[in-house]
């Protein structure tokens, strides 16, 4: 569901960004389209810098091997349909120095044809990921078992940070000191915060205001290269106290 609003956000902000397809951009899609019209996955695989994200507690994709085995998880009939009829250019939009993307960012390229992201969800990996969010929510503590469905684990040096999106569509921050379990007590849980988009390449972060604190959690999906996977930055009465980089879990 997260994915779905994320997408939904992305594609409204982008018509206004979306450009037409330059001849080089439909030479890199149809190449691209190659590899599903010819069953190549090998040739696919060098498209990819692994690991392969998948949505939260999806495991990523780590090599090679592990995508031959998940290819059909990934990339379902009727998706690979989509992706096959598009060769001409048809249902892409280049966003500028984003990249590429198919429909409502189902699938991200860059300029050279290399996979950014797949946020597309097949009913496989849909079925699977209600599993894992049901034998998940058995290991943490008692306090914070209660959600609609989780979003992300994130480490910064000092925190280990629990983001969970609640029934009532508000997010839960939890954190817990770097070594810490999450079967233990969290030091800080707050409540009612808010899922902010940044700009039309997917970027987003989450704020939770606390008293005169607030934290914020931001998430990099296209960025520089030396831009941090994510960061937490907190506040207290409007001034930055602290901003650390973070690294997101990866299953």
């Amino acid at each position: 569901m997260k994915k779905l609003l994320l997408s939904l956000t992305l594609f409204v902000g982008i018509c206004a960004n979306a450009q037409n397809l330059s001849a080089d951009h439909k030479a890199v899609i149809a190449d691209f389209v190659s590899c599903f019209k010819d069953n190549n996955e090998q040739k696919l695989t060098e498209r990819i810098a692994f690991p392969l994200k998948r949505e939260y507690p999806l495991p990523s994709i780590k090599n090679e091997r592990e995508f031959f085995k998940r290819f059909d998880e990934v990339f379902d009939k009727e998706f690979v349909e989509q992706i096959k009829k598009s060769g001409n250019g048809e249902g892409w939009d280049a966003v500028g120095w984003r990249g590429i993307m198919l429909g409502a960012g189902d699938i991200w390229l860059d300029e050279d044809g290399n996979i950014i992201s797949i946020n597309h969800q097949s009913p496989v990996e849909a079925k699977m990921r209600k599993a894992l969010i049901a034998a998940e929510r058995e290991t943490v503590h008692e306090s914070v078992k209660e959600y609609k469905e989780p979003v992300m684990v994130m480490f910064t040096d000092k925190f280990t940070i629990r983001i969970d999106r609640m029934e009532n569509g508000k997010y839960r921050y939890a954190s817990w000191k770097r070594q810490a379990k999450m079967d233990s007590k969290p030091e800080l849980i707050v409540l009612n915060g808010s899922f902010e988009p940044q700009g039309s390449g997917g970027n987003h972060y989450y704020r939770f205001a606390n008293g005169k604190y607030v934290y914020i959690c931001g998430i990099t999906v296209i960025g520089e290269d030396d831009a941090p996977p994510a960061y937490l930055t907190v506040l207290k009465n409007g001034t930055e106290i602290l901003n650390q980089d973070a690294e997101v879990f990866e299953p």
